[in-house]
């Protein structure tokens, strides 16, 4: 199983094989804990898809040293090694916001929470870049966590932050349309205690819907 040869790193069970990556659940050091071993891409260079992995990897390395840090809900980094391309996690308990929401189980957590969990995101300086409800976690207590941060950027543009919201504006959109006004609701949890800042963000993302639409 993937990851076995890792120091301390017990893997348990296989949770999703993707052409990016291979993710594996286990246990570090006693620890539950998330292995996720980036796999080489075959129609690239191999020089190229080395320095696209460890760039990627690099970020993701930093984006959650600086989460932690913070007290962000979002996986821990317990280890890494970037030349051969593997990144150890803490596990998060909760399930995907996209099963909660189409099992009717989400509870109490509004889309305001949700935008408000992306503004502090935000806030911390960095994107995400795959802000979808499947990489949004809830938890019996309705707590909420961001996890896979793979394509997140460190001191993003306004544009990379209006992205985000249009992302999640297309999964609401595409896979949840039961949810009447998600949208809406979710950027008044974003701007709710917010700064200029976060109404520059939602005037960029109202522009990025915009251009969507007209070339639609």
């Amino acid at each position: 199983m993937a990851g076995a040869a890792i120091p301390m790193w017990e893997p348990i069970e296989l949770l999703h094989e993707g052409a990016e990556a291979t993710v594996t659940a286990g246990r570090w050091m006693g620890k539950p804990a998330v292995l996720k071993m980036r796999r080489a891409r075959g129609y690239r260079h191999p020089d190229l898809d080395r320095r696209l992995t460890r760039s990627r990897l690099s970020v993701e390395v930093r984006t959650l040293g600086r989460l932690q840090q913070s007290g962000f809900s979002s996986p821990s980094l317990f280890d890494c090694d970037i030349e051969e391309s593997w990144i150890l996690i803490s596990r998060i308990d909760g399930r995907p916001l996209y099963e909660a929401i189409s099992d009717g189980s989400i509870g109490n957590v509004s889309m305001e929470d949700i935008g408000a969990l992306i503004r502090r995101l935000h806030e911390e300086d960095i994107s995400h870049g795959d802000l979808t409800t499947h990489n949004i976690l809830i938890d019996d207590s309705g707590n909420l966590s961001l996890i896979d941060f793979g394509l997140a950027r460190v001191s993003p543009e306004l544009e990379h932050m209006g992205l985000d919201l249009q992302v999640l504006n297309e999964c609401l959109t595409a896979s949840h349309s039961e949810l009447e006004g998600a949208v809406d609701s979710m950027v008044r949890g974003y701007l709710e205690g917010g700064n200029d800042e976060a109404q520059d963000v939602v005037s960029r993302f109202e522009a990025i819907r915009g251009r969507v639409r007209y070339h639609g």
